[in-house]
Parts: structure tokens; sequence; C-alpha cells
């Protein structure tokens, strides 16, 4: 009989096509890769793999194997979902994934709330930009802001929160020493994200030379430091005292926030807590996210990106 661990080292590494980036997404080291993968193929008694200079390439068994372990893995998948989803206790682990700003600007009281209302529930926050793979339970709970529910894969159940929107803001500083439209201020963006149109139009001209930066914190740090204007989510930019939004600019349009979970995973009952907890007080943040909750307010037009 095969043991389904020593499949899981051989997926890992058809996926990665090495040793090391198998060993990397298990989080084992090199000899234990090797050692289950031989240890497959001692089983079976062919072997799985042709080592190359350039990598690891499935030998014709392999080919054959890697179709019936990918159907061993789905069916591990389903089988742990079944039982996660009968379990009805307030204890145990909870999977949390959220992109950043919204785990570190606005949920983070609301997560703390829930840990002391459920001590006997271990949060995992795993705080990125990235969709974690629900049906692979990389995640329990996934919460994220998406502008076409249609992109989103079919077998996750989404329950729809309020729509996040963005502004354009700059120091407080700039706009009471008059320099918000004086030509030559500089665009704050995201590395690999452009600069809008009109900031190279009218009295708010660009330079064209933006000051990029990796990762909001510094975003921040750089329009709080008069650098220049940049996109912010609304309910950051306007809690920011040492921050305004740009005069004669709408708000746009990210997407709403959206409770995704999968499966039998969202019958649990941590899970439901989870989620209606986290809904209510969502809720209780539509005039935050939509960037109403001050009189600045200058219409909506377009979208952005989060």
């Amino acid at each position: 009989m095969l043991n389904w661990d020593d499949v899981r080292y051989f997926l890992a590494a058809a996926r990665g096509g090495s040793v090391r980036a198998a060993a990397k997404q298990l989080g084992v080291n090199h000899a234990t890769v090797l050692r289950r993968i031989a240890q497959l193929e001692d089983r079976l008694g062919a072997q799985m793999f042709e080592r190359l200079p350039s990598g690891y390439r499935l030998t014709m068994a392999g080919d054959e194997v890697l179709e019936f372990a990918q159907q061993m893995e789905a069916s591990s998948h389903q089988l742990e979902t079944r039982v996660f989803g009968r379990d009805q206790s307030v204890r145990g682990l909870l999977r949390v994934t959220l992109p950043p700003p919204l785990a570190a600007h606005l949920l983070m009281p609301d997560l703390a709330d829930f840990t002391r209302l459920h001590p006997g529930i271990e949060m995992d926050i795993l705080s990125s930009g990235e969709l974690a793979n629900l049906t692979n339970r990389e995640a329990d709970v996934a919460i994220r802001v998406v502008y076409d529910r249609e992109t989103l894969p079919p077998n996750l159940h989404g329950l729809k929160g309020p729509e996040l929107f963005g502004g354009f803001y700059l120091s407080a500083d700039c706009l009471a020493n008059g320099r918000a439209g004086s030509p030559g201020h500089r665009w704050i963006a995201i590395s690999g994200h452009g600069v809008p149109h009109w900031t190279k139009e009218g009295e708010d001209r660009s330079t064209g030379v933006p000051f990029r930066t990796k990762d909001l914190e510094t975003q921040i740090a750089a329009v709080r430091q008069g650098i220049g204007m940049t996109a912010l989510p609304c309910f950051i930019g306007d809690a920011d005292p040492l921050l305004e939004r740009v005069p004669g600019t709408n708000r746009h349009l990210y997407g709403p926030v959206w409770l995704l979970t999968h499966g039998e995973t969202r019958k649990t009952k941590r899970v439901r807590l989870f989620t209606e907890f986290i809904s209510r007080r969502l809720a209780a943040y539509v005039p935050l996210l939509a960037g109403l909750s001050k009189s600045s307010d200058l219409g909506v037009e377009g979208r952005l990106l989060l």
C-alpha cells in the first residue's frame, strides 16, 4: 500500500521541478525529499524522475503516477474538509487570510475582540496580498476586495460586504502651505502600478518622475513627508490626521469586501462564528470604507486596484 506522505513529496517535486523547490514548499530539508521519493520508487519498482542539470523531469512512469497522485490529493482534501466541517467546537485553529491594509489599518481591533470572546480559538492570521487556496485548506476564511465576483473560483462560498473606495491624498502641510498644485510634485506609486493620467495634466500635473516603493507603510510615510501625492483606501487616508484628500479629485472604487469560505469548512462553528462576527463589524464601517466619513468627499469616478 502506498504511503500518502511519500506521494506528497513526489507531487511537490513534480510541480516544483526540483528537490530544492519541493523542500522549500514542504518546509523540510533536501535529504528528506530525496528519501521520500526513493521510498516511492522502491515501492513501485520504477524511476519517477530523470535527474537533469536543469532540474527534475518526469519519466513515463512518473507521468502515469502523477495523474493518480493528483486524484489521491483531491480525495485527501475532500476527506479533510468533510471531517473539519463536522467539527462544531469553539476550540482549535482558525486560519484567516486578508490583505495587509485591512489587517493593520482596519480589522485588527476586531480580531482582538474576537479572540477575547473566544479564547479557545487559535488564530492564524495570514496577512498577504495573494489569495490563499481555500480548496487545499491553506486558509479557512479569506477576506478579500474583489471587483468582479466572476473572477473567483466557483466552488467558494462568498458573503458580500460593503464596497471599498479609495482617494488621492497629500500631506496636510503641503495643502496648508499651498504646495498642492505646484508643478513638479511627485506621484508616489506602489511598484508595478501606473501613474494616473490626470496627474500629468492641468494644475496638479506631476514631473513624470514618480517616487516608487514596494509596501504600503513606506508609501504612507512618503506622503506624510510631503514627497508628493498618492492613492490610498479611504479608511486609511481619511483616518490619518497628517493627510488630506487632494482638492478636486474623486473617490475611486476598489470593489466590495468579500468573506470567502470553502465547502464543508464554512459549516464549522468557529468559522461561522468568525464570519458572522466580522460581517457585523464590516457593516458598521460602511461610511469609513466608502470614504463618506469626511465632508470632503468629491464624488466617484473610475476604479483602482488594491
